[in-house]
């Protein structure tokens, strides 16, 4: 009795989770299509609309993609359009830009907490404590190797530096190495402004826009996924792709970027994989009729 209550308190909240998340996405959507903005389902969410015609059944999150030059037209203009119950939140506004979570800006849902008052949601001023679709950069990556590898190592030494400025370190998903290098930058980074550091982040994902290569890599992701590299000529150009009760733009070349992510995608993974990645038993969302 207590396994099925427990299963039904969960099915209710994805349920309240996908409906926060399809709103955040008509709002983009309906903020992209008033300007002219190309933006993109991505990873999961991109998955959801070619597999489910919607969510994944059991997906509790949702991604959305920019070129760089799609990305800073919709942030000059997210603010004034998006309705009362949603917020852009840029990276840099967490603690006036002095702390740390990562590069991604992020739409939130604000009728939600997703965490119970702990040390890491004071540590961000409870600003991470809301239900979000993630908005991930692509920038352009030269085509040679070698310049192509600098490129993400300084990703990655950038974002090592930036670690000092997290409320704490997690090393467990990392070995021997990995935990060295990362307790060396983080102690480095404890020691610059974290505004410096984003400004170097920054300067790191533009220096190869000379709008010469026909690639391109998502410079604000997590350094595990620096790996994703797109041709051009799959994001040139946006469809519409049938999602729940509406349509969303995805790019003309969905086929090979989730070739790319994830293999023979139209396969479905083991049961047991078929879980929420992020919901928990602390996710509360509430006000949905007048969230916007």
């Amino acid at each position: 009795m207590e396994e099925n209550r427990t299963a039904a308190s969960a099915a209710n909240s994805l349920e309240a989770v996908h409906k926060a998340n399809l709103q955040m996405l008509k709002e983009i959507d309906r903020i992209c299509r008033k300007y002219g903005i190309q933006y993109m389902l991505d990873s999961g969410t991109l998955l959801g609309a070619v597999r489910h015609k919607g969510f994944i059944p059991w997906d509790d999150d949702a991604d959305v993609a920019f070129t760089r030059e799609n990305y800073e037209k919709f942030a000059k203009v997210a603010r004034k359009e998006l309705p009362k119950g949603m917020r852009l939140l840029e990276p840099w506004e967490l603690q006036g830009g002095k702390v740390f979570y990562d590069f991604t800006p992020r739409i939130l849902y604000l009728n939600s907490r997703t965490h119970g008052d702990d040390d890491m949601m004071r540590f961000y001023g409870g600003r991470l404590n809301h239900l979000w679709v993630d908005l991930f950069i692509i920038d352009e990556l030269p085509e040679k190797r070698i310049p192509a590898d600098w490129t993400k190592l300084l990703h990655v030494a950038v974002y090592g530096l930036a670690m000092g400025h997290r409320n704490k370190l997690d090393f467990s998903k990392y070995g021997a190495a990995g935990r060295l290098a990362i307790g060396i930058l983080a102690g480095i980074g404890q020691r610059i402004p974290m505004k410096r550091i984003f400004r170097w982040q920054r300067s790191v994902a533009l220096k190869d826009r000379k709008g010469k290569s026909a690639l391109g890599y998502y410079s604000n992701y997590q350094p595990d996924f620096l790996y994703v590299t797109v041709r051009r000529e799959w994001i040139e150009e946006m469809v519409d792709l049938p999602f729940e009760d509406t349509v969303f733009m995805g790019p003309k070349g969905w086929d090979q970027m989730l070739t790319l992510l994830y293999g023979d995608y139209m396969q479905l993974p083991p049961e047991e994989k078929r879980v929420p990645a992020h919901s928990g038993a602390e996710l509360e969302v509430y006000g949905m009729e007048n969230s916007i």
